[in-house]
């Protein structure tokens, strides 16, 4: 019922209070899920459920830049693909510890170009070729 792209709106405000974290994490991904129940489930205690948080498109930026200073690499990253994450948030996310939220974050289409190229400069080479896909890296920077 929580992955039903037809359940009502206010079954999935029930359904966001489950006790079960798995039906909590189906109403995350579910895109009709209210973007109130968004922000409750994005404090939730369970890392799956947060990360389905990050991931939906409907989460609003206030919850994503939260998110994107989860204690979880997993959360971060999803918010770092997340295509609704605002720029500030993204350039945080550009200077990670861990090299698959920089990754994502060399991916995500909004970030802002001055970002992309000091990714371009990364110590972990998958970073750096993702830049290179990147639609709004600089063309002087896009080297073979």
């Amino acid at each position: 019922m929580a992955k039903n792209a037809n359940t009502h709106v206010e079954d999935l405000s029930k359904l966001a209070e489950d006790e079960n974290w798995n039906v909590r994490k189906s109403v995350a991904k579910n895109a009709n899920t209210h973007v109130e129940d968004l922000s409750k489930l994005a404090e939730d205690e369970d890392i799956d459920v947060r990360q389905s948080v990050a991931e939906n498109a409907n989460t609003p930026a206030e919850d994503l830049s939260k998110l994107a200073e989860d204690e979880d690499s997993y959360v971060r990253q999803s918010v770092a693909k997340n295509a609704n994450t605002p720029a500030e948030d993204l350039s945080k996310l550009a200077e990670d510890e861990n090299w698959n939220v920089r990754k994502s974050v060399a991916e995500n289409a909004n970030t802002p170009a001055e970002d992309l190229s000091k990714l371009a400069e990364d110590e972990d080479c998958g970073v750096r070729r993702s830049t290179k896909k990147n639609p709004n890296m600089p063309a002087n920077l896009k080297k073979d």
